[in-house]
């Protein structure tokens, strides 16, 4: 006998909106920030598959006593695999699981073991639920996980809105970064956004310390922007790119900074940034086992420059995700682009979210 249904799923996918939808018949979860996975189980044998459809079985072997120990018998649940930090999710430790050697990916298991938080049941036994309403998945996971224990773990659920804009506001701190709005009416439809994430925005002035090119047009046009904060300290951190440009502004870009290319590196904050790790952060120009391939070097531009960006949130000291280029500042000065202009939510405990009974 198979899997319940056969990967791989394209998992459903959500869309964005700037609040949480108003109205009856909506069901409110957290939005995990860690690696979307679904769990395939028939008995004895496992499978783990990725957003991409990939597997990823073999970066969290941990996992794979506690899906046998908490998962139903035969079972498709779809989910996110989250690893808990001291100051909440660690997506950067997710990212570390990510390697060839299987002895690296054992010791990383037992320094930083990951968990599995679940949100949706696609299949128990024989019985394919994708097609059932979204209420009722939603009950048959409560009762397939009711005996579940770490490292698994169901997600919080809610109908009450004021409940779920709290936890938007009050989980940010353990590193979550938004709410998910499910209608009961819903089915699961893989690949189609039917979901809805309202995200953690805000916005921060950067220094533009550099640039790399296009893939498609090195010399011409830009891809994207190296952006920097400076610390209290006075030193320029590299916090993460903006590269949301259409064509024609990727050209005119590269023509406005090519000026300030000119004797860049004599007195660049990073000109001696050669591909090494200076106190754990990568430089902009270094390549790693994720970028395999891809052309990373950057073209350093002299520090007069100041953009405004949207961001989500910081990961450490860097932007998460990508950060949306808004507008030029000439009003700025790059010696006023700081840290401390940054909105800092308090680390939340993540005991409250994963022991919190769904309502």
């Amino acid at each position: 006998m198979g899997f319940p249904i056969e990967p791989p799923i394209e998992p459903m996918l959500s869309k964005l909106a700037a609040e949480l939808p108003e109205g009856d018949g909506w069901l409110f979860e957290p939005k995990w920030d860690g690696f979307r996975a679904l769990v395939f189980r028939d008995r004895d044998r496992l499978y783990l598959q990725s957003r991409d459809l990939k597997p990823l079985d073999r970066y969290f072997p941990e996992l794979q006593a506690a899906f046998l120990a908490s998962l139903p018998v035969r079972c498709v649940v779809d989910g996110e695999i989250v690893i808990a930090g001291e100051r909440g999710l660690d997506f950067e430790a997710l990212q570390l699981r990510l390697h060839p050697a299987a002895s690296r990916v054992a010791k990383l298991a037992a320094k930083t073991p990951a968990s599995f938080v679940a949100f949706d049941l696609l299949a128990e036994g024989d019985r394919d639920l994708r097609g059932r309403l979204q209420s009722d998945r939603r009950a048959r996971l409560e009762q397939a996980l009711a005996g579940a224990r770490a490292p698994v773990h169901l997600t919080p659920c809610t109908r009450e809105r004021p409940l779920a804009d709290e936890w938007f506001h009050r989980f940010e701190g353990a590193g979550l970064d938004g709410v998910i709005a499910k209608h009961e009416s819903s089915i699961y439809q893989p690949g189609k956004r039917v979901m809805v994430k309202v995200k953690h925005v805000r916005a921060a002035d950067c220094v533009v310390a550099g640039f790399r090119w296009h893939k498609q047009a090195p010399g011409e046009r830009v891809g994207s922007l190296l952006l920097g904060l400076y610390d209290s300290q006075g030193a320029l951190h590299h916090v993460g790119v903006t590269s949301s440009f259409t064509m024609a502004e990727r050209r005119r870009i590269a023509q406005e900074l090519g000026p300030l290319r000119e004797n860049a590196l004599v007195s660049h904050p990073w000109r001696e940034w050669a591909g090494a790790l200076e106190g754990g952060t990568r430089m902009p120009g270094a390549s790693s086992r994720w970028s395999q391939g891809k052309d990373l070097s950057w073209e350093p531009i002299r520090i007069e420059r100041v953009c405004e960006v949207k961001y989500d949130h910081l990961q450490g000291a860097r932007f998460r995700h990508a950060a949306v280029f808004m507008r030029w500042r000439p009003d700025k000065r790059p010696a006023d682009c700081r840290y401390d202009q940054l909105e800092v939510t308090p680390p939340a405990e993540l005991a409250e979210i994963f022991g919190r009974t769904p309502k």
